[in-house]
């Protein structure tokens, strides 16, 4: 039987359910980074749920799409879709950060589901672009998805794989930057600026999109567009970081901050109040 298609108003109670469980797990881990994982959960909302043929029935599958998630630090927010998803129980997550589990901080592909290593930042994009041109020597029809932080666009390995992506006309190859403007240190303009990202992008040929990457219908739309014939795709999602949190979002300090027990017991309050 043929599942029915979920609506957008399903996709927005899905995503306050994925914060729900992303700052439930991160709350009695006492680790992660907060966040990050909440300002990319309406991305990996609709990938996964909308866009990415990849589930637990396909997932060793040579046409199934690729997702790499190169802000690996925001992992907590990609094992709550997953588990979602039925990659493993959501009891799982119960084993994050503790002695002796595969759930830790960084995405490893000793958990079903992650196709890649990452956290070390900038290394996402460059092995995406090796994805992508596999797929083009093998006339294989999986598109590459890969999500960056904007703070971590200051690793110079992401620019060169940004030129050579260009070079090799991956139109299979999808970059996502959660451009939620803060990173760990601070706002990312002070940081390392690396404005205007949109010109960027488009000198080094790649076809650029700027949309709001919290509205799950401007990232369904971006999505899954056909690709400019011979560009890769940057999609440039501005979101906020510690999205759906009142005392979180935009403030530097929950980069990986764990909430205190009152703290938490507020923050729940508000994600549970969403989804009223």
């Amino acid at each position: 039987m043929t599942r029915p298609a979920l609506t957008d108003q399903h996709l927005r109670r899905k995503s306050a359910e994925y914060r729900r469980d992303v700052l439930r797990a991160i709350y009695h881990a006492g680790a992660g980074h907060t966040g990050g994982s909440l300002s990319c959960i309406d991305i990996l909302n609709v990938l996964y749920n909308r866009v990415m043929n990849i589930s637990p029935v396909n997932w060793r599958d040579p046409l199934r799409d690729r997702y790499v998630q190169s802000k690996g630090h925001s992992v907590e927010a990609l094992y709550v879709v997953l588990a979602d998803k039925g990659f493993y129980p959501f009891e799982s997550l119960e084993k994050l950060c503790r002695g002796g589990s595969y759930f830790v901080g960084h995405p490893t592909r000793k958990i079903p589901g992650i196709e890649m290593n990452t956290g070390a930042l900038g290394h996402g994009l460059p092995v995406s672009v090796g994805m992508a041109i596999a797929g083009k020597l093998d006339a294989a029809s999986y598109r590459v998805f890969t999500l960056l932080g904007d703070g971590e666009l200051a690793e110079g390995s992401n620019w060169e794989a940004a030129m050579c992506a260009a070079h090799y006309k991956l139109d299979n190859l999808t970059a996502i930057i959660d451009c939620n403007t803060l990173q760990i240190t601070g706002a990312t303009r002070d940081v390392c600026c690396n404005e205007p990202l949109d010109e960027k992008f488009t000198s080094f040929g790649w076809e650029v999109l700027c949309i709001d990457g919290h509205d799950v219908a401007e990232l369904t739309t971006a999505l899954s567009r056909p690709a400019a014939s011979g560009k890769p795709t940057c999609i440039i999602a501005r979101t906020v970081k510690g999205r759906g949190v009142s005392f979180m979002e935009g403030v530097v300090k929950w980069h990986h901050g764990v909430p205190s027990a009152d703290e938490f017991a507020v923050a729940m309050a508000e994600l549970e109040g969403a989804l009223k």
